[in-house]
């Protein structure tokens, strides 16, 4: 691949030279005018001097200028002296046989005057010009170049990547393949009449890898590589956007065939006309400049346009037509097989202890996308340096994903030995509930150490990669959510209660509303989508107001969300009170051990001993099955593993 380099040398030396002009028009323009003053002072006399000379007989002649006199004495000396009107001089160097002349007054050239008048004002646009362009030269503009494009060519000394970097997304890759081998060999597809798309469209969830696909096209196909921001097109002035992606385009056209990959699109391609008032000339302009250089009159061959975007549900139809981006290829989170070969790529580079098992690690982590699997290895490195191995083990690893989905333990918490015990019982109850309640996700983690904002927190995680989730296993969650602070009343009664439940209680109250209004799962109000009042929004054509509900529906909604609560506040209570005993089993063991995995919290709750090494006693068992995942969303305060369903 070409770079893009100055044509004019070294830019250092080129900015010393200008700073020279400018230091030499200084000087140029301060001696000119002070030119006068010092060829005065550098022989001149006094007026008075000099009549004394005369008078002596000690001149020997005379050039007489209106306002001064100069000439020399009889040693050959010269003179100068300014003069005011005196009209006795010439009788007086008559009277002393001097020889005298008269001399008209030096009057400037024309020329001279110019330059006079014309040097400050020329010194003044010179520094300014030279001020804007070094303000400028970051941005990839000349002086006053705004609409030049920022889009950079990406080069080998970046780093290359290729499709063997990309891993966990087999389909993505073969949806873009064609392109790779339309770049290689275009002619392959122009013998049988075939065009190549113009445009490919990367969607999906940040972190699944789409600037990483795309650097990887350009890889493959060993072809230029522009890469630009949406945001990047957009200023404050209206048609700069549409200026810069003109040039865009030239430049590509200049290296085709050629990739422009432009990151977060829907910056400059959301629907047109869905802004207040008229604030989005400059991005509506930009996007109309867009489209029609992806598909005008003007065919830009030999150039791919691959885009990538989080949302595109805003973007303008004219967009994702046939002929523009007409090709949309998902980019999901990665299954258990994605996600072991990520593992495999970002293992490559730490040296690894013989204990640990990529498969193991992609069993327990479903709904990581490529990013927090990156992130995961990088954590599991630096504890493993931070306590000085010298391999990367399984026990780093499990304690990186602790750390990445609650934050840091929080050792330097001081708790007092009540608050403890409320914690222990609060989240012995969430553990108790799942493992009594039918459609609960297996008991992962349950721990009193806190981490993050959470106190304490006991983990529900689901056996496999969930992509829906029924309406038992809701129900079974929304009981879950109630076991902690049922457990807490059941032990210190009702006038104890105290804020920790919050979290759950809002958890239990969403969850349930969901249901009701968006799944469809209440037999009153029927397989109907609500929207709150409050939901209204200004993003698309017209607002929602159809969808919005009125009172008489509000109230049923409120009585369906309440009716779903209380009952699984009853499952939760009824399980709790049947089996109070294990409630204090566990609550012992989670004081006593702080941490439990699912079948230490098994034994416990049987009475049986959990096996642990007396000195330690804080740490649980490694987990080496694959029951086990780590939920995608982090849960800011206390209870139990986030209740969304993955992938939903």
């Amino acid at each position: 691949m070409n770079e893009n380099k100055e044509p004019d040398g070294n830019p250092w030396m080129k900015s010393l030279l200008i700073w020279l002009g400018v230091v030499v028009a200084l000087i140029l323009f301060v001696s000119m005018f002070d030119s006068r003053a010092r060829t005065t002072a550098a022989d001149g006399i006094a007026y008075s001097e000099f009549l004394q000379r005369v008078d002596e007989g000690s001149v020997k002649e005379v050039a007489i200028a209106p306002d001064m006199v100069s000439g020399k004495f009889t040693n050959d000396t010269s003179f100068r002296a300014m003069a005011p009107a005196d009209p006795t001089l010439v009788s007086r160097l008559s009277a002393k046989g001097v020889k005298f002349s008269a001399q008209p007054k030096d009057e400037p050239s024309f020329w001279m005057i110019l330059l006079y008048q014309s040097l400050p004002f020329l010194l003044i646009l010179g520094i300014a010009f030279f001020v804007l362009r070094q303000m400028q030269k970051g941005s990839g503009s000349g002086a006053m170049g705004f609409g030049k494009s920022k889009a950079k060519m990406l080069t080998e000394k970046h780093g290359k990547v290729t499709f063997d970097d990309v891993a966990g997304i087999d389909e993505a890759r073969e949806e873009l393949q064609e392109i790779v081998d339309f770049l290689k060999d275009p002619t392959k597809f122009a013998r049988l009449g075939g065009k190549i798309p113009k445009g490919a469209l990367l969607v999906g969830s940040p972190g699944t890898g789409k600037t990483l696909l795309a650097r990887a096209i350009a890889g493959e196909a060993n072809v230029p590589f522009f890469t630009i921001s949406g945001s990047d097109f957009v200023e404050m002035f209206v048609g700069v956007g549409a200026s810069r992606v003109r040039d865009m385009f030239e430049q590509a056209k200049k290296n085709a065939p050629c990739i422009v990959f432009i990151d977060e699109i829907d910056a400059v391609g959301r629907h047109r006309g869905a802004g207040l008032g008229n604030g989005n000339d400059e991005r509506e302009q930009t996007l109309n400049q867009l489209l029609v250089e992806m598909d005008g009159f003007e065919a830009n061959e030999g150039i791919i346009i691959i885009a990538a975007t989080n949302r595109p549900d805003v973007l303008d139809p004219a967009l994702l037509r046939p002929g523009r981006f007409d090709r949309q290829v998902v980019v999901p989170r990665p299954d258990i097989e994605g996600r072991e070969k990520i593992l495999a790529v970002h293992m490559k580079k730490l040296p690894l202890a013989p204990d640990v098992d990529s498969r193991t690690i992609a069993r327990g982590t479903p709904g990581f996308s490529g990013a927090d699997l990156a992130n995961l290895a990088n954590e599991a490195a630096l504890l493993a340096a931070r306590k000085g191995k010298r391999l990367v083990a399984m026990q780093e690893f499990e304690e990186a994903k602790d750390k990445v989905m609650m934050g840091a333990e929080r050792k330097s918490m001081v708790m007092t030995e009540d608050e403890k015990k409320a914690t222990a019982y609060h989240e012995a109850g969430h553990a108790l509930v799942s493992l009594h309640v039918d459609g609960c996700d297996p008991l992962h983690k349950v721990t009193i150490i806190p981490r993050g904002r959470a106190l304490g927190v006991t983990w529900n995680l689901p056996e496999r990669d969930r992509f829906s989730m029924s309406m038992k296993q809701m129900k079974a969650r929304l009981a879950l959510c109630f076991g902690g602070r049922i457990a807490e009343q059941l032990i210190y009664g009702k006038d104890a209660l105290n804020t920790g439940a919050s979290n759950d209680i809002q958890q239990a109250t969403d969850m349930a509303r969901s249901m009701v209004m968006e799944y469809g799962m209440s037999e009153k109000l029927g397989w109907l989508r609500y929207r709150d009042n409050q939901d209204e929004v200004f993003l698309g054509h017209s607002v929602a107001r159809s969808q919005t509900v009125s009172e008489e529906t509000a109230r049923l909604i409120d009585s369906e969300v309440r009716r779903l609560i209380e009952e699984a506040e009853g499952a939760a209570r009824k399980v709790l009170t049947d089996n109070l005993h294990e409630l204090h089993r566990l609550a012992e063991a989670l004081l006593e051990y702080e941490t439990l995995n699912g079948e230490e919290a098994k034994r416990a709750i049987a009475g049986e001993d959990l096996g642990r090494d007396e000195g330690d006693k804080s740490r649980p068992a490694p987990l080496v099955s694959g029951g086990s995942s780590i939920p995608k969303t982090r849960r800011p305060k206390g209870g139990f593993g986030d209740p969304s369903p993955q992938g939903a």
